[in-house]
């Protein structure tokens, strides 16, 4: 039989059940059956004419399916209420902070209001909503107690903490951060970067967490030296449909291939420069690469574009050679931290750019986002609404995002506090929050 995961209000009427076996050939027919056991279940998720409620979103396997899509006897069923309203128009953005996380709702692009602050006073280092679930994760890290994660079905509401990440008593070693949480190609898989740079995965949707050791045991990593901001594993780029393959990125440690889920690994970043490094540095010192932020292009998953610690690369080979884009076609300054890359469009990416290693505002006083169409031959600037004088601001690696949708919708927050957006693909732009916390990452939970 299939498994169905109830969420509230539909968990309270199967009895207080998260997930419930039940036969049928397509989605009609479960909810029908559902209805049969649990009555007053079918209203909530069909209308009057037998089809899914405008708000409601049915996943099987990990795909959006329609009311007639088919079902198999192993398939894993989520019904979920979809977000802010469910509207096109609408948005909501995680945004952690070093005072929280603030829950952001409102129009695509457009002012937003704050709908909820959890864990006050605690650095919120990252917060995500895996789609496939509905659940949302937040790393928090507590100045006394310590790095933990966290899950919600609604985060307006009660927090659980996960089981884990902690490295396993033998490593001698202590968790001091969660950078990054993202989703795998299988379901219910995660993938957590941490620092000291490890990987984690789990694989019941965030609720417990074990260490890759594929990767903790590499030979090399004593020789592997942190960047300013520690020795983190903060970007991981899975490979879609196929779940072994994954590349992560390191400050300082580089960029690593794993081909077969974790078991063993092997370096990329042939073509990275780091000038960071003096002209006769050895080989092995100019492989302690300082990646800043790095992302696959979904549509071409051989194509990776990277921000580095004085560089923008594009590589054609799944990261193992890399091409320089920032300098030599035009950026005004190639160092930052996070970039972003158009889902649909794996010829098209963006950047902040900040003025130096020893300078890290915005250049000039001026906040610009740069774009990119043609795979980094040309940068275009992008500042309608973005303001254009005495603005000295700093945007960390996990703090620019996208949505997803079409036309794209872009997001990135400041230390400032400030938070913008874009409803167009980045054509204009506008302050959606002010005077929150100084931001550490932004999130869609589309």
């Amino acid at each position: 039989m299939a498994i169905v995961h109830l969420r509230h209000p539909l968990r309270g009427l199967a009895g207080d059940q998260e997930r419930v076996e039940v036969a049928g050939e397509d989605v009609r027919v479960v909810v029908r059956e559902l209805e049969e056991r649990y009555p007053g279940t079918a209203g909530w998720i069909l209308d009057e004419t037998g089809d899914l409620r405008p708000h409601v979103s049915v996943f099987v396997g990990g795909e959006k399916a329609r009311v007639d899509s088919k079902i198999g006897p192993d398939d894993e069923i989520y019904i979920l209420h979809a977000i802010s309203g469910g509207s096109d128009d609408t948005a909501e953005l995680l945004v952690g902070t070093h005072k929280g996380l603030f829950v952001l709702r409102g129009e695509r692009g457009g002012p937003m209001e704050v709908a909820t602050r959890a864990f006050e006073g605690q650095d919120v280092e990252f917060a995500m909503r895996d789609p496939r679930s509905g659940t949302y994760i937040a790393s928090v890290t507590h100045g006394q107690f310590g790095p933990r994660i966290y899950l919600s079905d609604d985060p307006t509401g009660e927090w659980s903490q996960a089981k884990g990440p902690a490295f396993p008593e033998d490593t001698g070693t202590a968790l001091t951060r969660t950078w990054v949480v993202t989703k795998g190609e299988e379901d219910g898989v995660l993938w957590a970067g941490v620092d000291p740079a490890a990987l984690f995965k789990s694989e019941d949707s965030g609720r417990s967490w074990e260490l890759v050791r594929g990767l903790w045991d590499h030979p090399s990593r004593p020789d592997w030296q942190p960047g300013g901001g520690g020795l983190a594993l903060h970007s991981i780029c899975t490979w879609p449909g196929e779940p072994d393959r994954v590349t992560v990125g390191i400050s300082a440690a580089g960029i690593w291939h794993t081909d077969d889920g974790g078991a063993t690994w092997r370096r990329g970043g042939k073509g990275i420069v780091p000038r960071y490094l003096p002209d006769d540095a050895g080989e092995d010192a100019k492989m302690a690469l300082c990646i800043h932020n790095m992302h696959r292009a979904p549509l071409e998953p051989a194509t990776l574009y990277m921000q580095f610690h004085g560089g923008v690369y594009r590589s054609d080979d799944s990261g193992d050679n890399w091409n320089e884009i920032g300098l030599p076609s035009g950026l005004p300054s190639d160092f930052g931290f996070p970039i972003v890359v158009d889902p649909a469009d794996p010829d098209s990416a963006y950047v902040i750019p900040l003025t130096a290693d020893l300078d890290r505002v915005t250049e000039g006083g001026k906040l610009v986002v740069y774009e990119t169409r043609d795979r980094g031959a040309t940068w275009t600037a992008r500042t309608e609404g973005l303001p254009g004088k005495d603005a000295y601001l700093t945007i960390l690696r996990q703090s620019f995002c996208h949505d997803g949708r079409s036309p794209l919708g872009l997001y990135f927050g400041a230390t400032s506090g400030e938070v913008f957006g874009s409803g167009d693909a980045g054509k204009t732009w506008t302050s959606v929050a002010r005077d929150l916390a100084p931001v550490l990452s932004v999130r869609c939970s589309s």
